[in-house]
């Protein structure tokens, strides 16, 4: 198994914490992980994205051209990654910060209403779980528990307590995912 993944959007999303939850339950499962943070100076409002490769095997470079999946949350982030998609791969994409949909017709293409599942939890900051459920539904490559145990580990021990509630948005995620046909 190897994945390789982007996950773009704006900084304040939550897209670096996402993949470095991702990296952390990879390397629960003793997966080979990479983790690779990208964002301008501005940090929230600015882009940001990260690229983490979870695999069985060695890593031979955390520089990528291509991604199996990608998960873009804003505008920009779908111009700039759709291309960037291995044929057959997928993309998955929050509803509410994507104006025009996405146009090619050799991936699989997913939607996560985040920001309504988040606004309906009444937890604005459980937005990136949703979405890291959604990606989980659609590719399984490490488990809810270890997801949890990487959580325990990326958040410092003060958030502990919101550890159920990430839990329950993961969950909600892979509830309402749903693929879109293009």
């Amino acid at each position: 198994m190897k994945e390789e993944i982007i996950i773009a959007g704006f900084g304040g999303q939550g897209v670096l914490s996402m993949g470095k939850i991702l990296a952390y339950s990879g390397l629960m499962e003793e997966k080979e992980v990479s983790w690779m943070p990208s964002y301008g100076p501005e940090q929230r409002g600015g882009t940001a994205n990260v690229t983490v490769i979870l695999s069985d095997d060695q890593i031979s470079s955390p520089i990528l051209n291509e991604f199996d999946v990608a998960v873009v949350l804003n505008q920009p982030s779908l111009d700039k990654f759709e291309s960037k998609i291995k044929k057959g791969g997928v993309l998955i994409f929050d509803g509410y910060g994507i104006n025009q949909l996405p146009t090619r017709k050799d991936i699989r293409v997913f939607r996560v209403n985040a920001m309504d599942a988040a606004i309906e939890l009444n937890n604005s900051k459980a937005f990136n779980m949703i979405i890291l459920g959604g990606l989980l539904k659609i590719k399984p490559m490490v488990k809810l528990e270890n997801v949890v145990a990487g959580l325990k580990k990326s958040l410092p021990e003060r958030h502990h307590k919101l550890i159920p509630m990430n839990e329950q948005a993961i969950k909600k995620g892979m509830e309402i995912i749903e693929e879109i046909s293009i």
